[in-house]
Protein backbone atom coordinates (compact mmCIF):
# COMPACT_ATOMS: atom_id res chain seq x y z
CA UNK A 1 0.00 0.00 0.00
CA UNK A 2 1.60 3.47 -0.86
CA UNK A 3 1.25 6.12 1.10
CA UNK A 4 -0.23 8.74 -1.27
CA UNK A 5 -3.33 9.83 -0.33
CA UNK A 6 -3.81 13.02 -2.28
CA UNK A 7 -6.46 11.59 -4.80
CA UNK A 8 -4.17 11.73 -8.16
CA UNK A 9 -4.09 8.62 -10.09
CA UNK A 10 -0.91 7.05 -11.19
CA UNK A 11 -0.27 4.57 -13.77
CA UNK A 12 3.19 2.15 -14.31
CA UNK A 13 3.14 0.35 -17.10
CA UNK A 14 5.62 -2.78 -18.13
CA UNK A 15 5.83 -4.55 -21.09
CA UNK A 16 3.27 -7.03 -20.27
CA UNK A 17 1.21 -5.20 -17.47
CA UNK A 18 -0.24 -2.10 -16.66
CA UNK A 19 -0.83 -0.74 -12.98
CA UNK A 20 -3.36 2.56 -12.24
CA UNK A 21 -3.29 3.57 -8.76
CA UNK A 22 -5.20 6.04 -6.40
CA UNK A 23 -5.71 7.07 -2.98
CA UNK A 24 -7.11 9.26 -0.76
CA UNK A 25 -8.36 10.34 2.95
CA UNK A 26 -12.19 9.98 3.73
CA UNK A 27 -13.77 11.99 6.69
CA UNK A 28 -16.21 8.88 7.28
CA UNK A 29 -15.57 5.13 8.57
CA UNK A 30 -14.94 2.46 6.67
CA UNK A 31 -18.41 0.81 6.74
CA UNK A 32 -19.82 3.85 4.96
CA UNK A 33 -17.63 3.60 2.25
CA UNK A 34 -18.19 -0.29 1.80
CA UNK A 35 -21.30 0.61 1.58
CA UNK A 36 -21.11 2.38 -1.11
CA UNK A 37 -18.86 0.72 -2.89
CA UNK A 38 -21.35 -2.60 -2.25
CA UNK A 39 -24.65 -0.95 -3.44
CA UNK A 40 -24.30 -1.81 -7.38
CA UNK A 41 -27.37 -0.07 -8.42
CA UNK A 42 -26.85 3.37 -6.82
CA UNK A 43 -23.32 3.66 -8.01
CA UNK A 44 -24.66 6.46 -11.13
CA UNK A 45 -25.66 8.22 -7.74
CA UNK A 46 -22.54 8.89 -6.51
CA UNK A 47 -19.95 8.22 -9.51
CA UNK A 48 -19.85 9.88 -12.60
CA UNK A 49 -17.17 7.70 -13.70
CA UNK A 50 -19.64 4.54 -14.11
CA UNK A 51 -22.75 4.24 -16.27
CA UNK A 52 -24.13 1.12 -14.43
CA UNK A 53 -23.05 -1.12 -12.58
CA UNK A 54 -25.96 -4.52 -12.50
CA UNK A 55 -25.83 -7.71 -10.63
CA UNK A 56 -25.07 -8.04 -6.63
CA UNK A 57 -21.47 -7.12 -5.41
CA UNK A 58 -21.32 -10.08 -3.39
CA UNK A 59 -18.68 -13.15 -3.10
CA UNK A 60 -18.04 -15.10 -6.12
CA UNK A 61 -20.93 -13.28 -7.87
CA UNK A 62 -21.16 -11.93 -11.92
CA UNK A 63 -22.06 -8.49 -12.28
CA UNK A 64 -21.87 -5.96 -15.53
CA UNK A 65 -20.39 -2.74 -15.59
CA UNK A 66 -20.79 -0.01 -17.94
CA UNK A 67 -17.97 2.57 -17.49
CA UNK A 68 -17.62 6.40 -18.67
CA UNK A 69 -14.62 5.38 -20.72
CA UNK A 70 -16.12 3.50 -23.44
CA UNK A 71 -19.87 3.37 -22.89
CA UNK A 72 -20.04 1.32 -26.03
CA UNK A 73 -18.75 -1.44 -24.11
CA UNK A 74 -19.60 -3.91 -21.17
CA UNK A 75 -17.39 -5.28 -18.43
CA UNK A 76 -18.81 -8.93 -17.38
CA UNK A 77 -16.75 -9.22 -14.25
CA UNK A 78 -16.38 -11.82 -11.04
CA UNK A 79 -16.26 -10.42 -7.68
CA UNK A 80 -12.99 -12.19 -6.63
CA UNK A 81 -12.70 -10.66 -2.87
CA UNK A 82 -14.87 -9.59 -0.58
CA UNK A 83 -13.98 -8.79 2.87
CA UNK A 84 -16.19 -6.70 4.30
CA UNK A 85 -15.40 -3.59 5.44
CA UNK A 86 -11.58 -3.83 4.12
CA UNK A 87 -11.26 -5.03 0.83
CA UNK A 88 -13.04 -5.74 -2.55
CA UNK A 89 -12.09 -7.31 -6.01
CA UNK A 90 -13.20 -7.54 -9.41
CA UNK A 91 -12.14 -8.65 -12.81
CA UNK A 92 -11.66 -10.46 -15.31
CA UNK A 93 -9.18 -12.88 -17.40
CA UNK A 94 -7.29 -9.62 -18.27
CA UNK A 95 -7.14 -7.35 -15.01
CA UNK A 96 -8.54 -6.83 -11.59
CA UNK A 97 -9.38 -3.82 -9.67
CA UNK A 98 -8.99 -4.01 -5.57
CA UNK A 99 -10.61 -1.48 -3.61
CA UNK A 100 -8.59 -1.48 0.22
CA UNK A 101 -10.27 0.25 3.10
CA UNK A 102 -8.17 0.93 5.84
CA UNK A 103 -9.77 2.64 9.13
CA UNK A 104 -7.44 5.55 10.44
CA UNK A 105 -6.79 5.81 14.00
CA UNK A 106 -8.97 8.56 14.20
CA UNK A 107 -11.69 6.84 12.86
CA UNK A 108 -11.84 7.96 8.91
CA UNK A 109 -10.80 5.88 6.11
CA UNK A 110 -7.71 5.91 3.72
CA UNK A 111 -9.29 4.32 0.69
CA UNK A 112 -6.89 3.02 -1.76
CA UNK A 113 -8.22 1.78 -5.77
CA UNK A 114 -5.72 -0.20 -8.22
CA UNK A 115 -6.10 -2.37 -11.20
CA UNK A 116 -3.71 -4.66 -12.65
CA UNK A 117 -4.18 -5.39 -16.71
CA UNK A 118 -2.11 -7.67 -18.97
CA UNK A 119 -1.07 -10.81 -19.37
CA UNK A 120 1.43 -12.43 -22.26
CA UNK A 121 -1.04 -11.10 -24.90
CA UNK A 122 -1.18 -7.56 -23.51
CA UNK A 123 1.59 -5.92 -26.00
CA UNK A 124 -0.74 -6.70 -28.96
CA UNK A 125 -3.57 -4.29 -27.46
CA UNK A 126 -1.97 -2.56 -24.63
CA UNK A 127 -2.00 0.92 -27.08
CA UNK A 128 -5.93 0.51 -27.44
CA UNK A 129 -6.46 0.77 -24.04
CA UNK A 130 -7.44 4.40 -22.63
CA UNK A 131 -5.72 5.60 -19.57
CA UNK A 132 -7.02 5.26 -16.52
CA UNK A 133 -5.57 7.93 -14.63
CA UNK A 134 -8.48 10.68 -15.22
CA UNK A 135 -11.42 8.44 -14.45
CA UNK A 136 -9.26 7.05 -11.34
CA UNK A 137 -9.18 10.52 -10.00
CA UNK A 138 -12.68 11.30 -10.44
CA UNK A 139 -13.79 7.78 -8.67
CA UNK A 140 -11.58 8.70 -5.89
CA UNK A 141 -12.99 12.02 -5.49
CA UNK A 142 -16.69 10.93 -5.83
CA UNK A 143 -16.18 8.27 -3.29
CA UNK A 144 -15.02 11.22 -0.72
CA UNK A 145 -17.93 13.49 -1.94
CA UNK A 146 -20.43 10.88 -0.99
CA UNK A 147 -18.99 9.16 1.51
CA UNK A 148 -18.58 12.47 3.67
CA UNK A 149 -22.20 13.70 2.85
CA UNK A 150 -24.02 14.25 5.92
Amino acid sequence: MSEISDGTATTTSKTFSRETRVATLIDAPPSKVWRLLTDAGNYPTWNSTVVSVDGEIAPGSKITLVSTLDPSRTFKLKVKEFQAPAKLAWGDALGTRTYTITETNDGRSRFEMAEKIGGPIFPLFANKIPSFDASFTRFAADLKAAAEKA
